[in-house]
């Protein structure tokens, strides 16, 4: 099924039935709430065993990240910042996304693998199972079945819900059933069996770096800050989009959920904070819908546009408000193919 041109249903391929019927943003799922010890929870029951992986890695980047205030240089606060752009901005915000969730925009293969690869390199997993886990909150909103939502406790929206997880069976069915565009995609799946060893290059890559500028001293400092502060400021920041922004700010729009604009969490992720805009129309390229609602990541959509790496852009809100000269590069593009596939 190809994605709808309505800014405010559900995300293209985020609640397709088996039969192919597209949900809407707020259905009720299938799945009761988890009881226990008299208090309803709306995560479901089968999210019970501890994720080891999650919980060792989390662990681990939070102790490398304390070693931060003995290894600390300029060169490794500037390698921080940067790569938090580039994975949290590109490769979360703008390509896990805005792109690979919503389909907001389209662009090239070599830059989706890019957007894939920096996505990765954010921490937070392959985009398979970070594009699954989002559609899901999508469809099931502050309701039974959301992965991650306050009603069951901030603290639990914000990090908590990460180090639980199902049986290996269960997930394979969550990804095929939420995600089965990137669980079909080579090069998704490429990137998911090699995540750990693109964070082993980057880090190899740093500490060359540093030696080379520094000595031993500024190469620890570059992987420090990096690697382990870089990636746990990132994953916080994503996290608050799930807790924060779900729970204190201003409304733009009535939705079924909770979502709100946060300005601070919008400061962090470029732009992710205008939470409630976004739930008011999933599949909109651009967050901030008034003036004084700066949305970075839709910024750099708008320059990818301009440079011709990126087309058919949803910033409208419905159908109808589409521009007539929206989707003509990729038009173009098919027209020259089919051009060189004639002669």
């Amino acid at each position: 099924m190809g994605p709808s041109n309505d800014a405010s249903l559900a995300p293209p391929l985020s609640a397709t039935t088996p039969g192919g019927a597209e949900t809407h943003s707020h259905s009720t799922p299938t799945a009761g709430p988890t009881a226990t010890a008299g208090r309803t929870f709306l995560h479901d029951a089968g999210r019970s065993n501890p994720a080891w992986q999650s919980i060792i890695w989390i662990g681990m980047l939070h102790v490398g990240a304390l070693a931060a205030p003995w290894f600390f240089s300029w060169q490794g606060l500037v390698a921080c910042l940067v790569l938090h752009w580039m994975t949290g901005g590109l490769g979360v915000c703008l390509g896990y996304h805005r792109y690979l969730t919503h389909a907001g925009f389209k662009t090239y293969k070599p830059v989706r693998f890019l957007l894939g690869l920096f996505g990765g390199l954010s921490g937070e997993g392959s985009a398979i199972e970070w594009v699954a886990t989002h559609r899901k909150h999508h469809a099931h909103s502050d309701q039974h079945g959301d992965p991650h939502s306050p009603h069951d406790g901030g603290l639990w929206s914000h990090i908590t819900w990460i180090l639980w997880d199902h049986p290996a069976a269960t997930i394979h069915q969550h990804e095929s059933h939420w995600a089965p565009d990137l669980v079909r995609d080579p090069m998704m799946v490429f990137l998911r069996r090699t995540f750990l060893l693109w964070h082993f290059a980057l880090a190899a890559v740093l500490a060359g770096v540093g030696y080379w500028m520094g000595g031993s001293y500024m190469a620890t400092s570059m992987v420090v800050w990096g690697m382990f502060v870089r990636l746990c400021f990132v994953l916080h920041a994503t996290w608050f989009v799930n807790s924060a922004s779900h729970m204190w700010g201003y409304r733009n729009y009535e939705t079924t959920d909770d979502s709100r604009n946060n300005w601070w969490v919008a400061l962090i992720t470029y732009g992710e904070g205008w939470h409630n805009n976004h739930h008011a129309y999933p599949r909109m390229a651009v967050h901030g819908h008034r003036w004084w609602e700066v949305d970075v990541t839709y910024m750099t959509i708008r320059l990818m546009r301009m440079m011709g790496l990126a087309w058919d852009v949803v910033d409208y809100k419905r159908a109808a408000d589409k521009p007539a000269s929206a989707g003509s590069h990729g038009k173009k593009r098919r027209g020259k193919r089919a051009q060189v596939a004639r002669v």
